[in-house]
């Protein structure tokens, strides 16, 4: 009787506590039929509830595989924004005595260099007005000499080894560079022919260099 009276969903107990109280056969057939398609409704609600724990499992491996990948990608992104972030930072330039300007995108974490050292280095070199003379990144291969023994110019060899003001730098470092002409190729100029001059006399030049380390 309770589960009739929960299937159609108007039971009133006063009513049935009468004692003459009877349920025609016609209303009684009609609250079966109420019951079993209640029942039925029940089932396959429940029914779609067990999914079978190994399509839940490939599903929740599946989010996992994505959101990993996801993450994964976005981390890659911010870390290329953020280093390129770095080296186009505007760079304040440190004057040193000698009149050598030099600024550091990135201080190294290895060792400095040591003077009648084999290193190497990459480099990007400029006139002041922007225009690129020379890079060792075009060629795909870095510069390879003795720092402090006169195999570059005098601006090279004071700017990675350090001394007059200015810090030595560390292997994995790069550091921009502002020669005045007489630590560069002063009043001769470079790279001249036929009147003309790659590096023109008394130029001022500027130079990213890249401290691999010791070769």
């Amino acid at each position: 009787m309770n589960s009739l009276a929960f299937s159609v969903g108007n039971y009133t107990p006063r009513n049935l506590s009468a004692p003459n109280t009877t349920l025609p056969t016609k209303n009684l057939d009609t609250t079966k039929v109420s019951t079993t398609k209640f029942s039925s409704h029940r089932q396959e609600n429940f029914s779609q509830q067990l999914q079978p724990k190994e399509s839940q499992a490939f599903f929740k491996r599946r989010e996992a595989i994505g959101l990993g990948f996801c993450t994964g990608f976005l981390n890659v992104l911010l870390q290329q924004q953020l280093t390129a972030t770095a080296e186009e930072a505007p760079c304040e330039l440190t004057v040193a005595p000698s009149g050598l300007a030099f600024c550091d995108r990135v201080v190294g974490t290895g060792p400095e260099a040591v003077k009648g050292q084999l290193i190497k280095a990459h480099y990007v070199g400029k006139l002041v007005s922007g225009k690129i003379f020379d890079s060792s990144y075009n060629r795909g291969k870095p510069l390879t000499f003795r720092v402090g023994v006169g195999e570059v110019i005098k601006g090279w060899d004071q700017g990675i080894l350090g001394g007059d003001g200015i810090p030595p730098m560390l292997a994995g470092g790069k550091r921009k560079l502002k020669l005045p002409p007489e630590l560069a190729y002063g009043m001769r100029g470079a790279g001249c022919k036929g009147g003309s001059c790659i590096i023109p006399p008394d130029a001022v030049l500027l130079f990213d260099v890249e401290f691999i380390g010791k070769a």
